[in-house]
């Protein structure tokens, strides 16, 4: 059974978002309705600013010496999940993992408590997920 989500991402996305399903434990249709750039979500991966994946994840970005260990390394990721699978981790990894430590890059939502900088503003845009998500699916060794 498929479940519609409207996403609600900041007004400000350079690719509007556009309502998606989740299928099983997966979204298999883009955010944005077309596939990200691998060289924005590279340089997305690596700042420890704005997407803050590589606080916990390792994996094929640099710098490696300032790579987290306390999620999983992702280096193959590409080649044990598919996009679609991928893109509902990032979007909201909390309907598969409900006590991850990990931010649901997308939902603006139920969260208890949030620097008011940030309410009702999702971690990354539908096209920066997107991007992250065409990077991520490079990953295949």
């Amino acid at each position: 059974m498929a479940l519609l989500i409207l996403a609600a991402f900041a007004a400000a996305t350079p690719a509007a978002a556009q309502p998606y399903v989740i299928e099983g434990d997966a979204i298999p249709t883009p955010l944005t309705g077309q596939a990200g750039e691998p060289d924005r979500g590279l340089a997305l991966m690596q700042d420890r600013q704005r997407s803050l994946c590589s606080l916990c994840h390792a994996g094929p970005f640099a710098p490696p010496h300032q790579q987290g260990t306390l999620a999983p390394d992702l280096q193959g990721i590409g080649a044990r999940l598919s996009e679609g699978q991928l893109r509902l981790r990032v979007v909201d990894i909390k309907r598969l993992v409900p006590d991850s430590i990990m931010p649901s890059y997308a939902r603006t939502e139920g969260f208890a408590r949030v620097a008011t900088a940030w309410q009702g503003k999702p971690v990354l845009t539908a096209a920066e997920i997107e991007d992250v998500i065409t990077y991520l699916a490079t990953l295949r060794e």
